[in-house]
């Protein structure tokens, strides 16, 4: 997943990205709404978890943007702030889910997990396209029933090829995905060609149709032949 977190509390924040990162998410902060609107002007998120009360901004204004931006982002609100008036706000803007803090982070993992779910796949832990299946949960992959082993780039590389299936995803798209906003996204793609050829020939292996093109000069579409 890859996650930004907009929070200026700097202990809670610290502890979300430690928790986060250490699942293997990709990760991203901001503490103030300055740095969090040019993040989400710039990027895509599979979820941003949303403080309201903001150093330069309130958070609900970025809700705000991200309408006027057209963007399809999950948004969890995380906040203090407990009262049925501030829920009904975030939601009526746009948000998917709104926590009241303190939490545990179990249970902000779970809400965040299942936004994604219901954004990306309609709420299934199991995406199946054809001979293939994939348990997002146990980040488990079978193919006609076999089994296949895929290191956790080429998983994620899977999971967002069938999250974008039958479209033409960009090399730059993928790098900012599968390695945040601190990627050096030079003209080089070497890396991205090698993780996409290794996934390609592991799921062809395992005796998958052979769904992925290459569109010239511009990236990779996954999908129906």
């Amino acid at each position: 997943m890859k996650i930004l977190v907009i929070e200026d509390e700097q202990a809670l924040l610290e502890s979300i990205l430690t928790y986060f990162t250490g699942e293997g998410n990709i990760c991203e902060h901001a503490s103030d709404f300055a740095s969090a609107y040019e993040k989400i002007s710039l990027y895509g998120y599979d979820c941003i978890l949303l403080d309201l009360g903001l150093p330069g901004g309130e958070g609900l204004e970025l809700l705000t943007k991200l309408k006027q931006l057209k963007k399809r982002d999950g948004v969890l609100i995380i906040s203090a702030r407990h009262s049925l008036d501030d829920k009904l706000a975030g939601l009526d803007l746009g948000a998917d889910d709104y926590l009241v803090k303190p939490f545990h982070l179990s249970e902000l993992k779970a809400r965040v997990s299942a936004i994604i779910r219901r954004k990306n796949f309609d709420g299934a832990n199991i995406i199946v396209f054809n001979e293939i299946t994939v348990d997002v949960s146990a980040m488990k992959i079978t193919v006609k029933g076999n089994q296949v082993t895929l290191t956790k780039k080429e998983f994620d590389l899977l999971v967002y090829f069938l999250s974008n299936r039958n479209k033409v995803v960009t090399k730059n798209a993928m790098a900012e995905h599968l390695w945040g906003d601190e990627m050096d996204l030079s003209d080089d793609f070497d890396f991205i060609y090698t993780h996409v050829k290794n996934l390609r020939k592991k799921l062809l292996e395992a005796g998958a149709a052979d769904y992925l093109r290459s569109v010239y000069g511009i990236g990779y579409k996954f999908g129906d032949i």
